[in-house]
């Protein structure tokens, strides 16, 4: 399992390297898978595309889901981004609070967290997401 979990940032790295960004949900699905666990946690990232703050998020998301070894593991997360300028009512609750976060509520219904700063660190991020759902 191990190995597994080793290989998961050295794909997405090669990927990276390409030009070409993983998909999150396939690498929050394939860590879960390899660690054993069901996607118990569901997270939303609202974005559009060109929006650089948007961008460096999504890239602190994909490193918090592939750091291991850590009490705050995401490994069971599950990542949807949406695209907000796909859906006219996302775009006008959005517009100007891009990137949003919310965690997905067992009922069905999403809760917005409060905004991380661009300038946290990945093990920060990682936290704060954890203990998001931890409340």
């Amino acid at each position: 399992m191990a190995a597994a979990l080793y290989a998961l940032p050295r794909a997405a790295s090669r990927l990276a390297l390409r030009g070409r960004q993983p998909p999150s949900r396939a690498l929050c699905a394939a860590a879960a898978a390899v660690a054993g666990e069901g996607s118990t946690r569901r997270l939303v990232l609202y974005t559009k595309p060109g929006c650089c703050l948007c961008d460096g998020l999504k890239e602190k998301l994909h490193a918090a889901s592939l750091l291991a070894g850590t009490p705050y593991s995401l490994a069971s997360l599950e990542l949807q981004e949406r695209d907000i300028t796909t859906n006219p009512e996302w775009e006008r609750l959005y517009q100007y609070e891009i990137p949003v976060l919310a965690k997905v509520l067992p009922d069905g219904t999403e809760e917005i967290l409060p905004r991380l700063s661009p300038r946290l660190s990945v093990e920060l991020v990682q936290k704060k997401i954890y203990s998001a759902f931890d409340q």
